[in-house]
């Protein structure tokens, strides 16, 4: 086996005959004769010591090494693309590139604002943002998908290194006739009694909001998930339940939608955005700008009243 001999050309021609399922469907694609496709397939077989395709009238399907080489080729086509992109950005002046994930909280409420300060400050680096669920941010960091991640508190993140970001509070969002809708403070054990909407269930609100109703007692009456504060919202206001969400995030939709908005006097509805990486110390030169950047933006929040 000699995998030096795998070459970029034929790992894109291997997926692109795993995409279409034909060894000539994917020479059109790579803009190869199919004498050629094939003659470049038989050489990564070769090149692996293994039959990557199974062959069949209707085309051909992976053997279990070309499931193998399918995931690594793809990383490594994408990584290459990656490359390419860094090195056009060095071409075109762009001194780094930082690789963030965020979840929606913090995309919503506090990125806008922050990367756009950034950007006028170091209009060399680029960011690659990604919105994500926490526990989908913290492994990509993990994994080094990522440089920087924010996400919840109590999102389990053994093996991080973590900074507080920002604060938000949640609320209660209400239709306009339901029946809790006179209120402007209440408890969530007076409202758990009601039918609720909700984000998925492995998105940290989704967790908190299932803890609390561990700790109160009373079994959580989900009507409907959604994978979005804006669905959420959407759906209180067709009457289909009550949602937790964080207020200022929302707050332009509650208003849109002429929803109701209640506080909630449960100490768990203060929530953290915290900021991590494998090793603060260790960060690459632009990365370590953008969280000194967010550094300055939490004190500068801090110092505002209100």
């Amino acid at each position: 086996m000699n995998l030096h001999r795998l070459d970029l050309v034929s790992l894109s021609l291997f997926t692109l005959v795993v995409r279409t399922g034909s060894i000539s469907k994917g020479a059109e694609f790579a803009h190869l004769a199919v004498g050629a496709a094939s003659k470049r397939i038989s050489d990564l077989e070769a090149a692996v010591d293994a039959e990557l395709f199974d062959r069949h009238s209707r085309g051909v399907t992976l053997t279990a090494a070309g499931e193998a080489l399918h995931r690594h080729a793809q990383r490594i086509l994408h990584d290459v693309d990656q490359l390419s992109a860094e090195l056009s950005d060095h071409a075109r002046g762009v001194t780094g590139v930082v690789r963030l994930w965020a979840n929606t909280s913090a995309i919503t409420q506090f990125m806008p604002t922050d990367l756009a300060s950034f950007s006028v400050l170091h209009p060399a680096i680029r960011i690659q943002m990604n919105e994500a669920d926490s526990h989908e941010v913290v492994l990509a960091v993990l994994e080094g998908r990522a440089d920087l991640g924010v996400f919840a508190d109590r999102t389990p993140a053994h093996g991080l290194q973590t900074l507080p970001y920002r604060k938000d509070r949640l609320v209660l969002v209400v239709h306009p006739g339901h029946p809790l809708a006179t209120r402007r403070r209440i408890s969530f054990a007076e409202a758990a009694s009601y039918d609720f909407v909700s984000l998925s269930q492995g998105t940290s609100l989704a967790q908190r909001l299932a803890l609390a109703s561990v700790q109160i007692g009373v079994p959580l009456r989900i009507r409907i998930h959604v994978r979005s504060f804006d669905a959420m919202c959407q759906m209180v206001a067709a009457g289909l339940g009550i949602a937790v969400l964080p207020g200022t995030a929302v707050q332009p939709l509650v208003k849109a939608l002429g929803l109701r908005k209640l506080e909630l006097t449960d100490d768990w509805v203060d929530r953290e955005l915290l900021l991590g990486a494998r090793d603060l110390a260790a960060l690459p030169r632009p990365a370590r700008s953008l969280l000194d950047h967010f550094e300055d933006q939490r004190q500068a929040a801090q110092r505002r009243p209100g």
